[in-house]
């Protein structure tokens, strides 16, 4: 059974390479989110194993969206990623409920990296 994501970046550039990497390790992209309140909602609609969160985006942040997704289900597997490097969002972030936080810019083998290392440890 192959592993389902949604992306929420508002960045065009950093969906599609997010895809693209994602789609050549076998995941399966069930979404894509431009503002924190898509992911939400897409979260709630589609239910992924896995949800790749920027921080920065309009309409509502990322760190509020983790907030409304982690009251949805405590259990989310969320992966936080931002371009800033600012350990206080990701403190909060961590805090909140974030399984992990990838700084951009990044390798797409470091974010295939973090999710590896949630679903092996739900092994």
């Amino acid at each position: 059974m192959r592993r389902r994501i949604l992306i929420a970046d508002d960045t065009t550039f950093m969906r599609e390479m997010l895809k693209s990497s994602l789609d050549r390790e076998k995941y399966e992209i069930v979404g894509e989110a431009t503002t924190g309140q898509q992911a939400v909602d897409q979260f709630k609609e589609k239910k992924p194993d896995l949800l790749i969160l920027d921080i920065n985006m309009p309409v509502m942040n990322g760190i509020d969206a983790l907030t409304e997704v982690m009251a949805y289900d405590p259990n989310a597997n969320v992966i936080m990623c931002s371009d800033q490097k600012q350990e206080p969002m990701i403190v909060l972030a961590l805090k909140k409920g974030a399984k992990d936080f990838v700084i951009k810019p990044f390798m797409a083998s470091d974010v295939i990296h973090a999710i590896s290392k949630i679903f092996k440890d739900q092994n």
